[in-house]
């Protein structure tokens, strides 16, 4: 999985998001906008996740505006070019070493 392919959807506007992602949102307080263009385009992929379903899966580590780190899932279907946001959060720091490896 490639993150370029993930943001090339972003782009182009083919994102769906999960009821779950839209509810972890807003319990974050996290504006999907600022997830889809600050989080992302400037983000890593921390973990793949080749043998997901319905499709393959990967973690990315990004950094709002005001630089507060957010980890959010992304699947990704090659056929249709779509990415979907499967969960979006504030990674917890006591689970999370340097945001990018789990204790």
């Amino acid at each position: 999985m490639d993150i370029e392919e993930i943001i090339a959807a972003i782009d182009a506007g083919r994102i769906v998001s999960s009821r779950h992602s839209l509810r972890e949102a807003a319990a974050d307080n996290l504006v999907l906008g600022e997830v889809y263009l600050s989080v992302v385009e400037g983000g890593e992929m921390i973990e793949e996740y080749l043998n997901a379903y319905p499709a393959p899966a990967c973690l990315i580590l990004g950094f709002n505006t005001i630089g507060e780190p957010i980890h959010s899932v992304w699947g990704y279907d090659r056929i249709a070019q779509v990415a979907r946001l499967i969960t979006v959060y504030r990674p917890d720091p006591n689970r999370w070493l340097n945001w990018r490896i789990r204790k």
